[in-house]
């Protein structure tokens, strides 16, 4: 499924992105410029990560940290691992985002 929408973020205090686990490294690469990009204006954003394989959640967080920390020019961050669970046959864990140097407002 695929929704497309527009509005600003300044109209949003704490943005929020989902990625299921299995996709394949496009994704995660696209998932990865989409934050660097949003945190150049926020201070915070928060993913989910749901995959039907509990096993594949803690690699690809390790893999998404990783891949933001080697951006040029990051921001100083801090990655808090927050909520995680299941719900049916898929299990999720969502983790937050934080940039110390963000030039938009503190969350």
């Amino acid at each position: 499924m695929r929704v497309e929408y527009t509005f600003g973020l300044d109209k949003v205090d704490i943005p929020y992105f989902s990625v299921e686990a299995m996709e394949g490294p496009e994704k995660m690469f696209r998932l990865v410029t989409l934050v660097m990009n949003v945190l150049h204006v926020r201070p915070r954003v928060d993913v989910i990560f749901h995959s039907p394989n509990k096993d594949d959640l803690p690699k690809k967080i390790a893999a998404f940290e990783s891949i933001v920390k080697s951006a040029p020019n990051t921001p100083a961050l801090d990655f808090r691992e927050g909520s995680s669970g299941s719900l049916a046959s898929s299990y999720y864990r969502w983790v937050s985002i934080h940039a110390k140097s963000a030039t938009g407002p503190t969350v």
